[in-house]
């Protein structure tokens, strides 16, 4: 068999997936003749999104749901079972994200923020299991540097990141024995998203791409086919891991980012 025909006919569902990076990892799926499932709050944002998916030829379901809301997400996968098949590739990718220093910020603010990054992957991920262990299928996180580097005005997401990396794991342990692979992606800052525009007002961006050894801004295609990778029988014997994909930035630290945002 082909790379070409590993995901022909496989159902990837995808939360956040009406644009953004998450986005962008469907669209990958989507070229390998997949079909999609994209799940975000927005229906507007989900039709339009699913009208560029299926120029790549394949079914694509657009199912709103707030992931915070268990119920919703748990009928939105079973409407994607039932419509496209039991799913072989989850991605949680739903987050939230602002600048707020921690003094400054609400504890309603980080709440939110933990809400839709950590409690509404792990009620994608505990919806999505029987469907995985039907498949043998793999789920992925979508993480990001705060996990693992402290950055200022963030504290909000590195506390939801960590702990979404942590689950990652917990899951690749107790649900390795009935065959699901369990993994994270951490981007690195990447071009036409909205967590990069947030830092580029400050003039960070040029910082940064001076702070990667490879001297640019990532693109959504490279964590698409990061997400493939993890997803396919390449990566069969991968589980409980982050796969770190930022050309290099994070070997230098968060200082480049930070010295942009003491006057926030």
């Amino acid at each position: 068999m082909s790379t070409m025909d590993w995901f022909k006919g496989k159902t990837i569902f995808v939360t956040g997936g009406g644009s953004g990076i998450n986005f962008g990892i469907a669209r990958n799926f989507a070229k390998l003749g997949a079909n999609i499932a994209i799940c975000s709050r927005s229906q507007d944002k989900l039709n339009a999104a699913a009208a560029e998916l299926r120029t790549q030829g394949g079914q694509v379901l657009p199912v709103a749901a707030d992931v915070r809301n268990a119920d919703e997400i748990e009928l939105a996968l079973d409407r994607s079972s039932s419509e496209l098949g039991p799913a072989d590739v989850v991605v949680c990718g739903a987050a939230g994200n602002f600048l707020c220093a921690a003094d400054k910020l609400s504890p309603n603010g980080f709440k939110t923020v933990i809400e839709i990054d950590l409690v509404g992957s792990f009620n994608t991920a505990r919806s999505a299991f029987d469907q995985l262990r039907q498949t043998k299928g793999s789920i992925l996180f979508i993480s990001a540097g705060q996990a693992f580097l402290p950055y200022m005005h963030q504290v909000h997401v590195g506390a939801a990141k960590a702990g979404i990396d942590n689950m990652m794991r917990t899951l690749a342990l107790e649900w390795g024995r009935v065959g699901i692979r369990s993994n994270s992606i951490a981007p690195g800052f990447i071009a036409e998203t909205e967590g990069t525009k947030r830092v580029a007002h400050s003039g960070a961006v040029a910082a940064i791409v001076k702070a990667t050894p490879l001297s640019r801004l990532g693109s959504v295609d490279d964590i698409g086919q990061a997400a493939v990778f993890l997803s396919s029988p390449l990566a069969s014997f991968i589980t409980g891991t982050v796969l770190v994909v930022d050309g290099g930035h994070y070997l230098s630290g968060s200082a480049p980012v930070n010295a942009f945002q003491t006057t926030l």
